[in-house]
Order: structure tokens, then C-alpha cells, then sequence
């Protein structure tokens, strides 16, 4: 009897751990966050945190991890959470991350780093993220961007850089990016010579697309200072053309991106929803040329073709105000000379009426 009621009590001691643990697992949320197990939301903002809390459930869609004192991110630091839709690491410490730190969030929709001290953005971080559609980098020391941006990203409507410290941006980084709305770029030391006539050209086509950009105010040079990229004159870039190629590739890297584009080589763009806001939902309710990616031969056709085509121009100019100089010049002497004869003649015709008015005075007698 009393074997079957320590059986009974023991079971019972099992089933109600079992309840616990199951409980547990079911509702799992660090302590130092509060969890919304129906939308699925953990909050963990101004906590002090210097790391990214573990034990989170694997089903949230939403981490918000602002105002804490995170410093990096390790490999896989997410791999509890592989759901994440919207992940928000703004106002932190973080300078470091590793490139496999967001491995495994092929969901992630929302990735705001902002106001943080990144310095560089490893190309392999941005692989496992196709999917994204808001990236927030603003306030931050990123001083270039990786080729991979453009690759990963085709699915990206807003796109966030500014107060960095980007001098300068290829306009490689931003064509295959077909649903790009708005692109914010102000407060960056932007150098604006031959390296940035790719951006000015590539900016024409995305305004005219109605995209948004909030402004590039040049730093250098001395010439551009405080001017905004987009309204400077082409005429001050016609040193580009003297001194360098820079114009006439970057127009034939347009034209051969045009020309894929055609082909079927890149992704389709199609036009994205209109959206102004660019926060997360439920949160904020002349010197050198520009380095060039390797040219495929139809490159060297069209370079071939356009210098033929400028030089025959440029002779043709060069051969029609040599021959209206020479015309002015020869009307202008043909002229001159004809004002001289016209002088002379009405100096004799004086000269002559003169002698016959003092011969018909001598041949007057007397009264």
C-alpha cells in the first residue's frame, strides 16, 4: 500500500516537472526582456546589456535590442531565433561583427545598426540576408561599402549611409538595386570629383524613377564646397574628360548595364510600394578615376566605338572653326581693302574738283 502511493506521489512529481519544463520552453524569455508570445515580439531595449541574451524562443519575428552596450556580434549569435524578422541593434557599442553573426536569418526583413561604431562591413556578413528590404547603417565610421551590397540586396527598398564617412560610391554598389526607393546619403564627407560623375549620372536615372534621396553635399573640392552633387553644373566636371577617361567609362559602363539589363543577366526590377517612413514598425510609430569593375570585350567594343566616333567630331569641329576663321579673317581683309579704295577714290574725286575749280577761275577774265 504504501509502494503504491510513493508510486503515486512520484508520478505526480514528474508530471508536475514536466508541466514546468514544458511551460518553460513554451514561454521562453531572458529575464532582462519582456516577451509578447502572440505577436511573437521580445523587447529588450535599455538594459544595459552587453550581449545578446540567450534563451530567447525560437519563434520570435521581432528583437529589439536599442539603448543597451552591446560591443559586437559573434558567429551565430542568432541562431536561437533563425524567424527574426525585424532585428534592431541601433544605439549600441558595436564594432566588431563577425561575418557569419547574422548566419541563418534568411527571413530577416528590418536590420538597423545605426548609431553604432562599425568601421567596415565584411562582404560575407550581407549573404545569408537576400530578403531584406530596410538596412539602417546611418551614424556610424563605414568609410566604403562592399561590391556584395548590390548582389544581396535586390529585395531592398531603403537604404540608409548617412553620417558615415563615405568620400565616394560606385555606382556598381546601387544599379542592381531595381526597388530602391529612398536612399539617404547627407553628412558624409563627400569628395566630389571624377570619382562620383557614376553617382551624379546614376542619381538622374533614380529621380527621374521618382526615388528619394535626402541630399550629397560636397566636402571637397575647394571649387564643390557646401554645392549638393545632384544640382552642379557638368560644365566643372570638363577636366574629367581632359585629364582622364573616368567620364567616357563611367557613361560606357551605364550603356553595358543598360544592355544586361536587356539580356536577362540581372534581376528584374519591378517598382516598390510607396512608403515614407524609414523606421522599423512598432518602434518610431578631382584627381584620380574611380576604381572600375573588370570590363567584359563588348566593354572594349563600345570604348573602341565612342573614342572613333569623339575624335571624328572633335576633327570635324576642329576643321569648321578653323574654316570660319579663316573666312572672317579673309572677309576682313577683302573689306578692309575695299574701304581703302573707296578712301583714295573720293581723295582724287576732291582732289580733281579742286584743280578744275582753279582752272575755271584762271580762264575767267576780269571785270
Amino acid at each position: 500500500m504504501q509502494s503504491a502511493h510513493a508510486d503515486t506521489i512520484m508520478t505526480g512529481v514528474v508530471f508536475a516537472l514536466s508541466c514546468m519544463v514544458l511551460l518553460q520552453a513554451v514561454s521562453s524569455c531572458p529575464k532582462e526582456c519582456s516577451c509578447d508570445a502572440h505577436s511573437k515580439v521580445a523587447d529588450c531595449r535599455g538594459k544595459s546589456l552587453y550581449d545578446v541574451p540567450r534563451k530567447l524562443h525560437e519563434d520570435t519575428l521581432e528583437l529589439y535590442l536599442q539603448n543597451n552596450r552591446i560591443r559586437g556580434l559573434g558567429s551565430m549569435f542568432f541562431r536561437e531565433t533563425p524567424q527574426l524578422q525585424i532585428l534592431d541593434l541601433a544605439n549600441n557599442s558595436i564594432s566588431t561583427l563577425s561575418p557569419s553573426a547574422l548566419l541563418g536569418l534568411r527571413g530577416l526583413k528590418i536590420l538597423s545598426l545605426a548609431n553604432n561604431s562599425i568601421r567596415e562591413v565584411d562582404r560575407r556578413l550581407l549573404v545569408s540576408i537576400r530578403n531584406l528590404t530596410l538596412l539602417d547603417l546611418s551614424y556610424n565610421s563605414i568609410g566604403g561599402l562592399p561590391a556584395a551590397l548590390a548582389d544581396s540586396f535586390h529585395h531592398l527598398t531603403h537604404l540608409s549611409l548617412h553620417h558615415n564617412r563615405l568620400t565616394k560610391l560606385d555606382r556598381v554598389h546601387l544599379e542592381p538595386l531595381g526597388n530602391l526607393k529612398v536612399l539617404r546619403l547627407k553628412g558624409n564627407p563627400w569628395r566630389c570629383d571624377c570619382h562620383l560623375i557614376g553617382l551624379k549620372l546614376w542619381l538622374e536615372t533614380f529621380a527621374f524613377k521618382d526615388g528619394v534621396v535626402d541630399g550629397i553635399t560636397c566636402i571637397q573640392p575647394h571649387l564643390m564646397q557646401e554645392r549638393d552633387l545632384r544640382h552642379i553644373p557638368y560644365e566643372l566636371f570638363h577636366s574629367c574628360m581632359i585629364t582622364s577617361y573616368s567620364y567616357l567609362f563611367a557613361n560606357i559602363h551605364y550603356l553595358d548595364s543598360k544592355h544586361r539589363t536587356l539580356d536577362g543577366h540581372l534581376h528584374p526590377s519591378s517598382r516598390a510600394p510607396a512608403g515614407g517612413d524609414f523606421s522599423p514598425p512598432g518602434e518610431y510609430a578631382l584627381p584620380d578615376c574611380e576604381a572600375k569593375q573588370r570590363p567584359r570585350p563588348v566593354n572594349y567594343r563600345h570604348a573602341i566605338a565612342t573614342v572613333v566616333i569623339t575624335g571624328v567630331v572633335c576633327g570635324i569641329v576642329f576643321l569648321m572653326m578653323l574654316a570660319a576663321a579663316i573666312y572672317g579673317c579673309a572677309y576682313a581683309a577683302i573689306n578692309a581693302r575695299y574701304q581703302r579704295e573707296l578712301k583714295r577714290k573720293a581723295t582724287e574725286a576732291d582732289r580733281e574738283e579742286r584743280k578744275s575749280s582753279e582752272r575755271d577761275q584762271e580762264k575767267t577774265p576780269p571785270e
